[in-house]
């Protein structure tokens, strides 16, 4: 049986340390012996604030933790959108929302009588066109699987098998956490099983079985998303715990949490078993911020916050893109934390670039950039971060520009834009836009240029607005 509970908001702020001395050169590179296999953890929905080691006290995670401190941490990391399949196809490709034309989750929702009527995603998968980056792993050898949510189209010919992976069980729609639980291509799971031990299990699987060799695997929980399912052992030790009086603690939450990191460190276990430790680089993220309401119930239960970070999934504000990412390989990348301000689309050239893959065979439409520097101890030039969610879902249809310390918000329903200093003011709580016409109007010139650059879907003017039915649901009418 799973239980639910609900719990009260916190501030935190967090606290990070200084970076290591140095260590050896990223696997890969002339003066290292061989590439590292991958293992890539993509927990879905995990906010910024959900870790002990982002500074959350409340939330049990000693496997994440430990990992993330023998690892480099990035504090300004970057989903590449506020919702997941935009995200994970731009992850996938290398390639922002904008350019990929997959700017919603799939397949996305409408408000007929919205101010706005939003595009909607040029495909409804990830056109099999798109060189992943499993696909450039194969050419150098690699072994390759994908276990768990996938959410980039529906049906084989759209599944990870058709984008370079040699092995995949993904479950369709959002699914559920406990049976039945039916997998593509289907898998013998226990009945009894939890999903989050399920993908876990196929995971260390695939990695016994190609220990051998060099390997990429993603493990794509469907945790920490709704619905809030736990075991529940694990939900009653939450609710029996010291709880905060003055910040969201949803036990179940909790529990899912804790559930994704029990799971991490069997991972982890297992790799140190099989002797993979040192040659195998763990990369551990989020797709996109972290839920705070749950809006289809008639409670309107919380799960859990991303403060000091404003707002949340569905928002361009820091709470629906900013999330925990660290990369983690013993003996080559070098412990500590970077405030460097990195985006997913920067996984697909580090994996090339990781694992050998020769740069003259690189797409050419890539939008990230490698984090190898980053990796050995080094940093990047100052460059534009991008973001482009032109629909509504818990914020409104927005662009945003982050450079070095500034970010600049286009909202698309108003004339105006907002300008933030993220260094002084993390919450973004005071617009500058006023008191810095100058950056803001340079800022807002340099969206707007990328934006025409790579084509980017716009919403338009919507004639069936209505202010009294502006929330409501409802089918997209016919083109």
């Amino acid at each position: 049986m799973l239980k639910y509970f609900t719990g009260l908001p916190l501030l935190l702020s967090l606290c990070t340390c200084g970076p290591a001395p140095d260590t050896a050169p990223l696997a890969g590179t002339p003066s290292a012996p061989a590439p590292p296999s991958i293992l890539f953890v993509l927990v879905d929905d995990l906010g910024w604030m959900d870790l002990g080691v982002q500074g959350n006290p409340w939330y049990p995670t000693p496997n994440i933790d430990r990992v993330a401190n023998e690892g480099l941490r990035f504090t300004d990391y970057y989903a590449p959108s506020t919702v997941c399949s935009p995200s994970r196809a731009a992850m996938m490709s290398g390639m922002s929302p904008a350019r990929t034309g997959i700017t919603d989750f799939i397949p996305g929702h409408w408000r007929p009588y919205e101010e706005l009527r939003v595009p909607t995603n040029r495909t409804q998968y990830l056109p099999g066109e798109v060189t992943t980056y499993a696909e450039a792993l194969k050419t150098v050898g690699y072994a390759t699987a994908y276990f768990g949510k996938w959410h980039l189209g529906w049906g084989l010919e759209h599944a990870p098998m058709a984008q370079g992976f040699d092995t995949a069980h993904v479950q369709g729609g959002w699914g559920h956490f406990v049976p039945p639980i039916h997998f593509t291509p289907p898998y013998p799971a226990d009945t009894g099983a939890y999903l989050t031990d399920i993908l876990t299990d196929m995971t260390i699987d695939f990695i016994a079985a190609h220990r051998d060799t060099q390997f990429l695997v993603v493990l794509s929980h469907f945790a920490v998303h709704v619905p809030l399912e736990a075991p529940d052992e694990l939900v009653d030790a939450a609710g029996k715990r010291e709880q905060p009086t003055d910040r969201v603690y949803n036990p179940t939450y909790v529990a899912m949490v804790e559930s994704v990191d029990r799971n991490f460190g069997r991972l982890i276990t297992r790799l140190d078993e099989l002797g993979l430790r040192e040659n195998t680089l763990v990369v551990l993220t989020s797709d996109n911020g972290g839920l705070r309401q749950i809006y289809d119930r008639s409670d309107d239960v919380i799960a859990t916050t991303n403060a000091p970070l404003r707002d949340e999934k569905g928002s361009i504000y820091e709470g629906g893109i900013r999330v925990p990412m660290f990369v983690r390989q013993p003996g080559t990348v070098p412990a500590g934390v970077t405030g460097v301000p990195v985006t997913g689309m920067d996984l697909y050239p580090t994996f090339l670039e990781t694992a050998g893959v020769p740069r003259g065979t690189w797409p050419d439409t890539l939008d990230g950039e490698s984090l190898v520097p980053v990796l050995r101890g080094d940093t990047l030039a100052e460059r534009p971060l991008y973001f482009h969610y032109p629909h509504y879902h818990h914020g409104r249809p927005a662009a945003a520009l982050r450079l070095g310390d500034y970010k600049l918000i286009r909202q698309f329903d108003t004339e105006g834009s907002e300008l933030y200093n993220l260094a002084a003011d993390l919450g973004e709580t005071t617009d500058l836009a006023t008191s810095e016409p100058e950056r803001a109007a340079a800022m807002l010139t340099q969206l707007n240029d990328w934006l025409r650059e790579v084509h980017a879907p716009l919403p338009v003017a919507n004639p069936d607005f209505d202010v009294a039915r502006r929330a409501e649901w409802g089918p997209r009418p016919k083109e």
